[in-house]
C-alpha cells in the first residue's frame, strides 16, 4: 500500500519497498485556493450558523447475551441472527463448491486480472544497489468461466502427476492470479493446501514443509532460488511446480534441483487439459488448508482449517459489508498466505467481483517498482473495495497531514475547516452538512486525496491490529468511505467481530459475526471480570463453525488454546482481553501475554503503551521491554529518518551516518522526550513510561522476521536479537 520509504534503500517488505508519494496534489492546484477562498469561506460561515440543528445517532442494539449455562464466561452473538450461520447459500458448503456454484453465476463477468508487463530494466542507486523498475500496462481480465476451465486443467494436471488424497501441496509465493488457481485446483481434488510466507526465513520454510510432508511445492522465480538454497534439508519435497515470469530458471538452480521433476506452471495446466479427471470433491469437515501463521514466538504453526470453517465465515462476512456485487473491484495484494487475505478474495468471489492484482511495490505512480511516468496499480485498476492494516493507513493519514502543515496558510485553514465540519457531521449525524457544502468540500479538498486510491473507494475493511480512533476519521473523511475495523486471528478464519457499515463510533470492532458466538472469560489475576463495572471485561473466547480445527502435529497446543463444551462447540482462546459495550459491541484493550509485573508489584501493559507511545512523530516502530526484577521499562525505538534528520538540521547536530545520529545523547534526549510527551497526553501511569532507550538505525519488516505480514512486532524475535542492548540498559 502507501507508505513512507522508512529507510528509502529499497530492501523488501510491506514498509521499506514503499516510498513516499507527492499525498497531496492539491497543494499545486492551478489557482482553485485564490479563487475559491473567499467563496469557500462565505458558504462555511454561513453554514456553521444555519446548521445547528443535530441529532445523536442512536446506539442500536447489535449484540444480545447468549445463555451458554454451566460454561465459564459471557456470551455474545449477532442480533439478527438467533442461530449460527455455516454457508453463504445452500449447497456451497466447501470451498469447491463455493467457488464452482460463483463461477456458474458470474460465468460472463470479469473475476481475475493482471497488468500486462511492457518492459524492466535494471538500475544501479548511488550507493551501488540494484534496483529493479517496470513499465506496466492495462489489466488483463478473465471472466468467472474462464478461471474456472483453468482451475479445472489444473486440477487434473496434479492428479496426473501422481497426487492422492493424502498427498499435500504447499504454495510459497507472493499473491498473484495463479495462486488462487492453484489452491482452487486443489481443493477440487480434496487436497490439502500448505500456505507459506513469501518473507519466511529459511528455518521456518524448512520447518513448514518437513512438518506437513509435502511432496509439491508451488512457487515463483524468486522463491525458486530460495528453495534451491535449502534443498538438501527437504525430506519430502518431490516435486516442484513454478509460476513463468519474465525470467527463465537459472542453471545453478537447475544443477541444485536436478533430483526433483521442476515443471512450470502451464504446462501442468495443459497436462490436465489433455488428461481431464473426475473431481473429488471434499467434504465440509476435510482440512483445506494448513496456514503457518508468522506469529510473533518460536516457529510458525500450522493451523488446520476446514472447508467447513471457511465457507462459514465468508457467509458471516457477506451479512455485514454494504452492497457489494458484480461492478465492485477488489484490489488483491496482501499475502494469500495471511488469512486475512485469503479471506479477503473468498468474500469477493462470493458476490461476484473482479479482483484487479497488484503489490506494495507497484501500488502507486510513485511506489519503488514503478518505472518513472507508469502509473500504478491504484491509478490504473481504480478499486471500490479495499483492505488494509493499520500501520498503512496510518501513514497515508501522517504524510497528508504533514503535508498540510508544511503548506500553512489559506490551505491549511480550509483542510482544518472542511475536516472539523464533516468530524461533527459524522459524530453527531448532522444531516445539514449535505447539499452544497460536502460537494465543495469533496471537490476541492478531498478529492485530491481519494486519488491517491483510485478516486472510487466506497468501502474498506481494516484488520490485523487496532485502528486509532484519529485514523478511522482520517479514512471516514478524506477518502469519504465506511471502514468496516475487523477482529479476528488464523484460528478463527481472519475475522470474529466486524464493524457495521452504518456504526460510525470508533476504537470498536464491532459485534461478532452471525457465524460465531464471542465470550469473555474472567482473567482474575490480571483484573479483568465479567462482574466488572461499568462493562464487562475477559480474556476473549471465539466459538462455532468458523473456530478452526487445532495446531498441525501438536495436540499439546490445541488442547492448551481450545476446548470443546458439552454440546460439541469448539471454542478457541485468544489470549486477548475485551470488554462488551451496551449494543453487544467489542473493544480490545489488552493482551494477556502483554502484561509484565513490575519489581513493585504494578503491572504494565507492553501493547497498551506501545500503541500510545507510537504517536510520536519520530516513532517508525517501537517494543517496550519490562521484567520482574527491575522497577522500570525500557524502550527499543526505530526512530523516522525524516523526522531524526530533519531535528538534527535545525538543532545544529553534526553526523557522518544515521547509525552515528541514533547514537547521539541529544538525539536519544529528543526522541525520549517526545515520548514523554505522547504519554501525558495518552494518560500513561509513570511506570510505563521507558526511563531509558536504545535508537536502532534499521527499519523492522517481515523480511527482517521482526514484524509479522500484518506489520505487528514478533516481541520474542526482537528480544532475541537485541538482548544484548536491552541488558544494557539495564546497567
Amino acid at each position: 500500500m502507501i507508505m513512507e520509504n522508512i529507510k528509502g534503500d529499497g530492501t523488501d517488505g510491506l514498509v521499506s519497498q514503499t516510498n513516499s508519494i507527492s499525498y497531496v496534489p492539491f497543494l499545486k492546484e492551478q489557482g482553485l485556493i485564490s479563487i475559491f477562498a473567499a467563496l469557500f469561506l462565505s458558504i462555511a460561515v454561513f453554514l456553521v450558523l444555519s446548521c445547528t440543528n443535530s441529532r445523536k445517532n442512536k446506539q442500536k442494539k447489535r449484540g444480545i447475551v447468549v445463555d451458554t449455562s454451566g460454561e465459564p464466561g459471557l456470551a455474545m452473538r449477532n442480533i439478527k441472527f438467533d442461530y449460527l450461520i455455516r454457508e453463504p447459500w445452500p449447497g456451497a458448503s466447501t470451498l469447491a463448491s463455493l467457488f464452482e456454484q460463483a463461477c456458474e453465476k458470474f460465468s460472463e463477468h470479469p473475476y481475475l486480472g493482471t497488468r500486462s508487463l511492457i518492459s524492466r530494466e535494471v538500475i544501479e542507486s548511488n550507493d551501488g544497489r540494484k534496483i529493479e523498475k517496470l513499465h506496466l500496462g492495462e489489466y488483463e481480465w478473465e471472466n468467472y468461466g474462464a478461471v474456472f476451465s483453468r482451475v479445472c486443467n489444473f486440477a487434473s494436471g496434479v492428479v496426473q502427476m501422481g497426487h492422492d488424497l493424502d498427498s499435500r501441496l504447499a504454495i510459497f509465493s507472493d499473491t498473484r492470479a495463479e495462486w488462487l488457481i492453484a489452491s482452487q485446483g486443489c481443493f477440487r481434488q480434496s487436497l490439502t493446501v500448505v500456505t507459506i510466507y513469501a518473507s519466511l526465513g529459511e528455518d521456518a520454510l524448512v520447518h513448514s514443509l518437513n512438518e506437513t510432508q509435502v511432496s509439491t511445492l508451488i512457487c515463483d522465480l524468486k522463491q525458486l532460488k530460495k528453495v534451491a538454497a535449502i534443498r538438501p534439508r527437504l525430506v519430502t519435497v518431490k516435486n516442484i511446480i513454478y509460476f513463468e515470469d519474465y525470467e527463465e530458471v537459472g542453471d545453478d538452480v537447475k544443477s541444485k534441483l536436478s533430483d526433483l521433476a521442476v515443471l512450470p506452471f502451464r504446462e501442468v495446466e495443459q497436462l490436465g487439459k489433455n488428461n481431464p479427471t473426475l473431481p473429488r470433491l471434499p467434504e465440509s469437515d476435510n482440512i483445506a488448508v494448513i496456514m503457518y501463521t508468522s506469529g510473533s514466538t518460536g516457529l510458525p504453526k500450522g493451523v488446520m482449517i476446514s472447508h467447513g470453517n471457511m465457507v462459514s465465515l465468508v457467509a458471516g462476512v457477506r451479512t455485514v459489508v454494504p452492497k457489494i456485487g458484480p461492478g465492485d473491484v477488489y484490489l488483491g495484494y496482501l499475502p494469500l498466505a495471511h488469512v486475512f487475505g485469503l479471506a479477503g478474495e473468498l468474500v469477493v468471489l462470493s458476490l461476484g467481483c473482479a479482483i484487479g492484482y497488484g503489490s506494495p511495490l507497484t501500488m502507486t505512480d510513485t511506489s519503488n517498482k514503478i518505472k518513472k511516468g507508469t502509473k500504478g496499480d491504484v491509478s490504473v485498476l481504480r478499486p471500490t473495495l479495499l483492505i488494509a492494516v493499520p500501520a498503512i493507513l496510518d501513514q497515508i493519514r501522517d504524510g497528508v497531514s504533514k503535508k498540510v502543515e508544511e503548506k500553512g496558510g489559506m490551505l491549511k485553514k480550509l483542510f482544518s475547516l472542511a475536516y472539523n465540519r464533516r468530524l461533527k457531521a459524522i459524530e453527531s449525524d448532522l444531516f445539514g452538512v449535505s447539499g452544497v457544502e460536502t460537494f465543495i468540500w469533496d471537490k476541492f479538498i478531498f478529492k485530491p486525496i481519494r486519488a491517491l486510491l483510485g478516486g472510487r473507494v466506497r468501502f474498506m475493511l481494516c484488520g490485523g491490529a487496532p485502528l486509532s480512533a484519529d485514523t478511522q476519521r482520517f479514512v471516514n473523511i478524506c477518502l469519504g468511505t465506511p471502514i468496516g475495523q475487523g477482529y479476528g486471528l488464523t484460528e478463527t478464519c481472519a475475522a470474529a467481530a466486524f464493524t457495521e457499515w452504518d456504526d460510525t463510533t470508533v476504537g470498536r470492532v464491532g459485534p461478532p459475526l452471525p457465524c460465531c458466538y464471542i465470550k469473555l472469560v474472567s482473567w482474575e489475576e490480571g483484573g479483568y471480570t465479567i462482574s466488572d463495572s461499568p462493562m464487562p471485561r475477559g480474556e476473549i473466547v471465539v466459538g462455532g463453525p468458523s473456530v478452526a480445527m487445532g495446531y498441525f502435529n501438536n495436540k499439546e497446543k490445541t488442547k492448551e488454546a481450545y476446548k470443546v463444551d458439552e454440546r460439541g462447540m469448539r471454542w478457541f482462546y485468544t489470549g486477548d482481553i475485551g470488554q462488551f459495550h451496551p449494543d453487544g459491541c467489542l473493544e480490545i484493550i489488552d493482551r494477556k501475554k502483554d502484561i509484565v509485573k513490575l519489581q513493585h508489584g504494578e503491572y504494565i501493559s507492553l501493547g497498551k503503551v506501545e500503541s500510545v507511545l507510537a504517536t510520536s512523530n519520530y516513532v517508525a516502530n517501537i517494543m517496550v521491554y519490562a521484567n520482574s526484577f527491575n522497577s522500570y521499562c525500557v524502550a527499543l525505538v526505530v526512530p523516522v529518518r525524516e523526522e531524526l534528520e530533519k531535528w538534527a538540521a535545525n538543532a545544529g547536530v553534526a553526523y557522518q551516518a544515521f547509525e552515528e545520529l541514533c547514537e547521539n545523547e541529544k538525539a536519544i534526549s529528543e526522541v525520549q522526550q517526545s515520548l514523554l510527551k505522547a504519554a501525558k497526553a495518552g494518560k500513561l501511569d509513570k511506570f510505563d513510561v521507558p526511563a531509558k532507550i536504545k535508537l536502532l538505525p534499521d527499519p523492522w519488516t517481515p523480511e527482517s522476521g521482526l514484524v509479522t505480514v500484518a506489520l505487528k512486532i514478533k516481541r520474542e524475535a526482537i528480544k532475541a536479537k537485541f538482548n544484548e542492548e536491552l541488558q544494557k540498559l539495564y546497567q
